[in-house]
């Protein structure tokens, strides 16, 4: 019966050592700081396309400062607003460049972006092209963006 026991605390103790390593071998492969980035920028898109500005805004600092002053609330509301105003809404986003900070957790990324917004027929009602300078960093594992300047493109 002592054998038995002992056994038994030896199997326990081997899975827990080889649970341990299961997750020390999934936290070498994490993936790199910018293309955790690359990702979130894709899935605040996504978010946009599907109507979902809560997921949109979970990416988004509360200090966040966009042009004009515009803050955290004020890009929600007018994000709302547009999700009102077209039942369907596009965005075509152009290639990333993606400038990591020394310490890669801060990034600018620049991009070009076509939204395009309607009823959801057969083509869209409202259209812009924007060029996009955002300025990220990682808060607490999650890259969250702080600023950003947007104009349309070729207004410079």
């Amino acid at each position: 019966m002592e054998k038995a026991k002992g056994d038994m605390g030896r199997f326990v103790v081997n899975c827990i050592l080889s649970g341990l390593i299961v997750l020390g071998l999934a936290a070498c492969t994490a993936e790199p700081p910018e293309q955790r980035l690359r990702q979130t920028v894709m899935a605040m898109q996504e978010a946009v396309e599907s109507g979902d500005a809560g997921d949109f805004m979970a990416s988004v600092s509360p200090d966040f400062v966009g042009n004009n002053g515009l803050d955290h609330d004020a890009l929600e509301r007018m994000l709302k607003a547009q999700l009102l105003l077209n039942s369907k809404v596009g965005l075509q986003t152009g290639p990333l460049t993606v400038q990591m900070g020394e310490a890669m957790d801060t990034a600018t990324v620049r991009f070009t972006v076509l939204m395009a917004g309607g009823s959801g027929r057969f083509l869209p009602e409202r259209g812009q092209m924007q060029e996009i300078v955002s300025g990220w960093r990682d808060e607490q594992g999650q890259w969250r963006v702080y600023s950003a300047e947007w104009e349309p493109v070729g207004a410079r």
